[in-house]
């Protein structure tokens, strides 16, 4: 891995890159990655004191320009008012935050699934949120943080918050797909207005961050809840690699300038484990439109959001400015 020098960004100087979970594991090591290419980060993340420390760590380390905001991305209201309340340019948003599921189900503030709620319907409506100043940029990017479990993932449309049946391990396959899905149904949007925005996913492989730690203190009760925990520490001690290892990919997805829309880059090595960044392919669900324009519609109704109103409103914004001109 240390050959990997990280991608050679035109301009990152004069760009600025938003990433949730950014105090922690991949986030904090994305955001140190953009730092060291030259690009202004803002962290934002509901740890406030591990968000703030996180600052402070990567100012040392980098010089770069690098800032805090508190976010709960399990709160739609905390959502709207931080997207409207953003200051100053962004031009590359990262929707790393995520977390594993309790063993037992636990929901959001707005009553969703807690990792649904969060790592998909959380940067669902803050993407929406900030797409007006997104596509003020002249290359406004996304990246979205999957994961490799996408390729086993389901998205059950008929018990979508896991209210009937929930299983810990089936959730997270879930909500992983459903970023990949969103990536990709982003990118389609953003052609179809016309838009300069890039819609990328990425995948860390098997990386060794504190995502689990949660587990440690929760009760097992059934065989499937050790059987989980069993697999889950024989994937991160076996296979895992280094949190900054797992990070190139989304790094390379949120700077490389030959990325192209719809990408999606994971791990080039065995079984897309740990590696360099690479192109990987989509599961067939997350290319599949039909579940992907289902799943839109279904987001746009539980978050409030509209994106074709969004992109309405920059493009009539625009046509202004040009008539102005």
């Amino acid at each position: 891995m240390a050959e990997w020098t990280g991608p050679q960004a035109a301009g990152a100087a004069r760009r600025r890159a938003l990433i949730t979970g950014g105090a922690g594991g991949l986030g904090f090591e994305t955001a140190r990655g953009l730092a060291q290419n030259g690009y202004a980060v803002v962290i934002a993340d509901r740890n406030v004191e591990g968000g703030k420390a996180a600052v402070q760590r990567l100012r040392a380390e980098t010089g770069a320009e690098v800032d805090f905001c508190a976010l709960d991305l399990g709160d739609l209201a905390a959502i709207r008012t931080f997207a409207a309340g953003f200051d100053g340019p962004l031009d590359v948003l990262v929707n790393n935050a995520g977390l594993l599921p309790p063993l037992r189900r636990a929901t959001t503030r707005d009553g969703f699934e807690l990792k649904f709620g969060v790592s998909h319907l959380g940067h669902f409506a803050l993407t929406a949120g900030l797409l007006p100043r997104l596509l003020r940029s002249p290359a406004p990017r996304v990246v979205s943080v999957s994961s490799i479990v996408q390729s086993s993932g389901r998205i059950d449309f008929d018990d979508l918050q896991a209210e009937r049946d929930y299983l810990s391990s089936r959730s997270y396959a879930q909500t992983k797909l459903a970023c990949l899905i969103f990536a990709l149904e982003l990118q389609r949007r953003s052609e179809a207005a016309s838009a300069p925005l890039i819609s990328v996913a990425a995948h860390p492989g098997i990386s060794r961050t504190g995502i689990g730690d949660g587990r440690r203190s929760e009760r097992r009760s059934s065989l499937t809840d050790w059987l989980e925990g069993v697999a889950f520490q024989i994937a991160m001690r076996g296979f895992g690699q280094a949190p900054a290892q797992g990070a190139l990919p989304i790094i390379h997805a949120a700077s490389a300038d030959e990325v192209r829309g719809a990408d999606f880059f994971g791990p080039d090595g065995f079984m897309q484990f740990r590696g360099r960044p690479t192109r990987v392919q989509p599961s067939a669900a997350a290319r599949d439109p039909a579940i992907a324009k289902r799943l839109w519609e279904v987001s746009e109704r539980l978050t409030g959001c509209d994106y074709a109103a969004a992109f309405a409103s920059v493009q009539s914004a625009t046509s202004r400015s040009t008539t102005v001109a």
